[in-house]
């Protein structure tokens, strides 16, 4: 049995959608949910639905009895994230379940990224329990980028304070598509594995790009992180909100995205979306 948590999010979907398309049989996968009425698609297609919370542990147990292969799909809650990966690994040690498969931050354990801390402290947990695991530091999702991508159509202008620092993109389909190669491996061992796309970018290529597909002149403007504060501020962001995206920027800007090329399609077998497919998705569909 493959169980995968998170599974009616954006990630966690694509990577059950991946194991039934991979050939997986649908009542050997378990989507591990909060809220059974949003995977009614996936038990239609006989995928077995189990309830379950990061923060019950019992509730994580019984989800994962009889689970061969686990992802764990890092939880949304920032603040709560390790007490809640802490239940799943350890409700996985219990329920006996033989490989650990979890989604991790670039360089997790050596990178000042915001992010990172909690991922780092779950890879230790991890570590500790035991569990022979496969630890996959997702980079960036091209999806991050989309609201950018229509915003400098419009407007003629990429707007940021990552200065020229590079992230390997790659969409959210190619992430699942190498934990499903990871959870489906015949003799899959245990590693780390920093995983991004075939090419790096900056928003300065992200504006060439815009330009050249929306046929304008698009400009990348780079903020201080102050100013870019003040522009997401302006823009409706709460305080909060805005000092967190432009601190992203800022680790963008110190190369902490800059992990080096590939992972995934080592794992796949084939390439990763490049930013002009992503763009033309993304100006396509608006």
């Amino acid at each position: 049995m493959i169980t995968v948590t998170g599974a009616t999010g954006q990630l966690g979907r694509l990577v059950i959608t991946g194991l039934l398309d991979s050939g997986v049989p649908a009542g050997e996968v378990t989507a591990l949910v909060r809220d059974a009425a949003r995977a009614g698609d996936l038990a239609d297609r006989g995928v077995r639905v189990a309830v379950a919370d990061y923060t019950d542990r019992a509730s994580l147990e019984e989800a994962l009895a009889g689970t061969d292969r686990l992802l764990l799909v890092s939880g949304s809650e920032v603040g709560q994230r390790v007490a809640q990966h802490t239940n799943v690994v350890e409700a996985a040690k219990a329920a006996g379940v033989g490989l650990l498969v979890y989604t991790s931050a670039p360089k997790a354990d050596a990178t000042t990224l915001v992010l990172a801390p909690e991922h780092a402290a779950t890879e230790e947990v991890i570590r500790a329990s035991g569990l022979p695991a496969v630890v996959l530091r997702n980079n960036w999702y091209w999806e991050n980028y989309d609201a950018q991508i229509g915003q400098a159509a419009a407007t003629g202008e990429v707007v940021g304070s990552a200065g020229q620092g590079r992230a390997w993109p790659a969409s959210r389909a190619d992430f699942a598509a190498a934990a499903v190669a990871v959870l489906t491996a015949d003799d899959p061992q245990p590693a780390v594995h920093e995983l991004g796309g075939d090419d790096p970018f900056t928003l300065a290529d992200l504006a060439a790009e815009v330009g050249r597909q929306a046929g304008r002149e698009v400009t990348h403007r780079d903020l201080s992180t102050d100013e870019h504060v003040a522009a997401l501020r302006g823009a409706g962001l709460d305080e909060g909100t805005a000092g967190f995206v432009a601190a992203l920027d800022g680790n963008i800007a110190a190369g902490e995205l800059d992990a080096g090329q590939g992972g995934i399609s080592a794992l796949t077998g084939r390439p990763t979306r490049t930013l002009a497919e992503h763009v033309a998705l993304v100006l396509g569909s608006s």
